[in-house]
């Protein structure tokens, strides 16, 4: 299959990489290849990305994109969030197609996590 014309690599603004490798280490397994001190990519999390220093924050309501992680436990995922140091801003809620929530990350970005 060709990756022309295809969603090729995603980058997310955040204001402190350490904080945000070791947020997402812990809740989700994800590693880190670091590019200096103002980026790194992120691996294992399904599709290629990385992280950028930026004083912004990516919300949907700012009309920001809303990325969606999948979970095979979500309250498991939702209490990894919590003690890791991130915000459910949307508790567990149904939607067609299943079960999702809403979280803020130690950046205050918003991503959300689903399951069947």
């Amino acid at each position: 299959m060709s990756n022309h014309n295809k969603i090729n690599y995603i980058e997310f603004q955040v204001s402190n990489i350490a904080k945000t490798k070791a947020f997402f280490e812990q809740v989700f397994g994800w590693s880190f290849t670091d590019y200096g001190e103002e980026y790194c990519a992120i691996n294992d999390a399904g599709i290629d990305a990385g992280f950028y220093i930026s004083d912004n924050q990516m919300r949907a309501e700012s009309g920001s994109a809303l990325i969606v992680l999948y979970s095979e436990d979500l309250a498991t995922t939702q209490t990894r969030i919590e003690q890791a140091g991130g915000e459910i801003s949307k508790p567990i809620f149904s939607f067609p197609g299943g079960r999702r929530f809403h979280f803020l990350d130690v950046n205050g970005n918003e991503f959300a996590v689903w399951s069947e």
